[in-house]
């Protein structure tokens, strides 16, 4: 019995001895060697070594490359003319904007995303978002103003279904330099979330138009921005925002220096299943008010005028895909989206305008998407003809073949 027992205990101790050394030698930098079975070694001791909390670098971002056809027809004083152009990447079909992830901890995350488009190069964003708890992360920098859901959530080429944005939709200042905080918690069985900021806000232009400010503001004062949107269903198939946005435009010092802005919205997001499609409906409304003044008249700086400078702008999407077939049509998406911008009658750029844009997506695969959409732009001016005699009016007609990946 007892040399069954000690038999026993010494092969335990071997198999110990055994673990023990594999164990060890998991550990060890791998020898570089040609064979496929080192190299995964290597990588699995990579992972095996990395620690919790350390950082973490990736590049993500995206590529958008197309054709756009264009003709358009103009007519000023009974006169038209029309034009025609052919290109590939215009602003609406050429965008390389790599995105550069860095995470410090569990903690910490620095965005920042340069973009190459229109022959130049800018910065979407740029910025550093700290996760205080769950339901809540603090964010600042560089950052997209949280004022509906096109601009922060929609407009990416891969995640938009059609070729181009809804026009006038984006607010003068779409990205801004300030301090925002976000998240989202649980309502019993709906969930509702917030986004909200400070940033230096906009300028008012001496012909009553709205620029973005920059890095430098014009005034002692800072804009707030925010929207709360709420999913009142359990299955979150629908989303209701709302946004707002105000603060002085004016500059120090100036007699226009207590003019303000104040701007609003309401969007909507809607997800169905209806077999054998999945219908996706998506929806804003933007309304921007500044307060009444004068205008300097270009062609007469001794003179000043009038308006309400008051537009709305909002469109309306949707979008069918055959989500349940067994085939390759589930990989097709059809979209048709109404949109319209009203800038301010009698302004300098005083029109209505009306864009329908049509459009069938091809998805390779869940971040690569062809586009070929078709939209038709129609335009009337509503300028102060005594001031400004070279109002007219236009239709744009235009074909899109567009090719988005996410990086």
């Amino acid at each position: 019995m007892k040399s069954i027992v000690k038999k026993i205990a010494i092969g335990l101790g071997a198999l110990l001895l055994t673990t023990q050394a594999d164990m060890l030698f998991a550990q060890q930098a791998p020898t570089p060697q040609d064979t496929l079975n080192d190299r995964i070694t290597a990588l699995e001791q990579q992972v095996f070594q990395q620690k919790r909390g350390e950082d973490h670098f990736m590049v993500a971002g995206l590529l958008t490359f197309g054709l756009v056809t264009n003709k358009t027809k103009t007519t000023i004083g009974g006169v038209s003319t029309t034009s025609r152009t052919s290109t590939f990447g215009n602003a609406d079909t050429y965008e390389f904007s790599p995105m550069l992830l860095w995470r410090h901890g569990d903690k910490f995350l620095m965005e920042f995303e340069p973009s190459f488009n229109n022959d130049g190069l800018g910065v979407n964003w740029a910025d550093v978002s700290y996760f205080a708890a769950p339901g809540l992360i603090i964010r600042g920098g560089y950052l997209v103003i949280p004022f509906g859901i096109y601009n922060k959530r929609l407009a990416a080429g891969w995640i938009d279904k059609l070729a181009t944005d809804p026009i006038g939709l984006d607010i003068p200042a779409g990205t801004d330099y300030g301090f925002e905080v976000e998240g989202g918690l649980p309502l019993g069985d709906m969930k509702w979330s917030y986004d909200l900021a400070v940033t230096n806000g906009m300028q008012l232009l001496p012909d009553g138009e709205l620029q973005g400010i920059g890095i430098t503001d014009n005034n002692i004062n800072k804009t707030f921005s925010g929207r709360l949107a709420i999913l009142p269903l359990s299955n979150s198939a629908l989303e209701l925002g709302v946004s707002a946005l105000t603060g002085k435009v004016g500059d120090t010092g100036a007699p226009n220096a207590d003019i303000k802005t104040n701007m609003y919205a309401l969007d909507l997001n809607y997800i169905q299943a209806i077999k054998p499609f999945s219908v996706n409906i998506k929806a804003q409304y933007n309304v921007v008010n500044v307060d009444r003044q004068n205008y300097i008249n270009p062609n007469d700086s001794t003179q000043t005028y009038g308006y309400n400078n008051h537009s709305t702008s909002g469109f309306a999407q949707i979008s069918v895909r055959p989500a349940f077939l067994d085939n390759g049509l589930k990989n097709f998406e059809l979209a048709y989206r109404y949109a319209n911008y009203t800038s301010p009658a009698m302004s300098a750029w005083g029109a209505k305008t009306d864009q329908s844009t049509i459009g069938l997506a091809y998805w390779i695969n869940w971040r690569t998407v062809l586009k070929v959409s078709h939209e038709i732009v129609n335009t009337n001016g509503t300028v102060n003809t005594a001031i400004f005699p070279d109002a007219g009016i236009s239709r744009s007609n235009s074909w899109f073949i567009q090719f988005s990946i996410q990086l």
